[in-house]
């Protein structure tokens, strides 16, 4: 059985040696035909650095090296598209996640063909309050709008099958949501429950996290549309029943009134307007970006 372990690298450098001495300890308890793919996404420390002082100990190690940084979804996709194991590890390199649970996901799939992807999910949800919530909203928005359905507080790391890791390489889209795909791929899929650690500060920002959910919906789902549809259709059913009452108003009692509530009427309208043509304007970059047929990445250099 070949394995290969695939994570990627974004200013990762302190991390990686510690990594990579755990998860030998662990491949060794399974195989030894194996390789570790690292993608090095445009790091500014040392980490290609490190990455290739560990090549040089040991030749199944591969580092594919970015020619800038694409995102981390990005270079994931990348990564697998060069993994040639007959099961794949995909893990963050940040320690969070730890190398360990390749053991377990390996021992939960079996020797068995049923199961083709053994993935983590939190426990209990990392970081402070806010962190908790907003995380906690980000899964109930997304599965309450989306006909795609992710499973809550998931983590990245996961142990695939070749046939399902094929069937995921199939997505071309340029702008790739991991966790979406994942899930419209199919297949027999078991989650565990695991911990994630608190070691680092994460690396996505409010902003970032904020354009990751927007990724999640326009390209999950058209509900919005359908949404800005229905309810500009009951703004204007709404408009023109005040607009008949206003007519009887000034017919019957001369009164034509509220010159302050019109203006705020106004701005208030205005502002849905704009924020619907917003909306549509994400899904027409969408089709701007994917008809474009740009590559995802682009690869400065493989050492292997």
């Amino acid at each position: 059985m070949r394995l290969s372990v695939v994570t990627t690298l974004y200013n990762s450098g302190k991390y990686i040696p510690e990594f990579y001495s755990r998860m030998r300890v662990e491949i060794a308890k399974i195989t030894e035909d194996y390789e570790i793919i690292f993608v090095n996404d445009g790091s500014t420390d040392d980490s290609l650095t490190i990455a290739l002082e560990l090549k040089a100990h040991d030749t199944r190690i591969k580092v594919v090296d970015l020619s800038r940084n694409f995102g981390h979804h990005k270079a994931i996709m990348t990564g697998l598209n060069k993994a040639s194991g007959d099961f794949i590890f995909l893990i963050d390199v940040d320690l969070e996640e730890e190398p360990e649970l390749l053991s377990r996901f390996r021992e939960e799939m079996g020797g068995t063909s049923d199961i083709d992807v053994v993935f983590g999910v939190q426990k209990n949800r990392k970081g402070g309050l806010f962190e908790k919530i907003s995380g906690s909203l980000f899964f109930d928005i997304f599965n309450f709008i989306s006909e795609t359905k992710i499973p809550k507080n998931l983590i990245l790391a996961r142990l695939m099958s070749r046939r399902y890791l094929d069937s995921l390489l199939e997505f071309r889209e340029t702008e790739i949501v991991f966790a979406g795909i994942s899930e419209l791929a199919g297949y027999n899929k078991k989650e565990l429950p695991v911990e994630k650690g608190h070691k680092v500060e994460s690396t996505y920002s409010l902003s970032r996290k904020f354009r990751l959910f927007l990724n999640f919906i326009t390209d999950f789902t058209y509900r919005p549309l359908l949404l800005i549809f229905y309810f500009g259709l009951t703004i204007s059913i709404l408009s023109f029943g005040f607009v008949v009452f206003l007519i009887a108003r000034k017919i019957l009692f001369g009164l034509m009134e509220g010159w302050t509530s019109m203006i705020a009427s106004i701005w208030l309208l205005g502002g849905i307007i704009i924020l619907c043509i917003g909306f549509i304007g994400l899904y027409l970059s969408k089709i701007f970006l994917e008809v474009k047929n740009r590559p995802r990445t682009i690869i400065r250099k493989i050492y292997e």
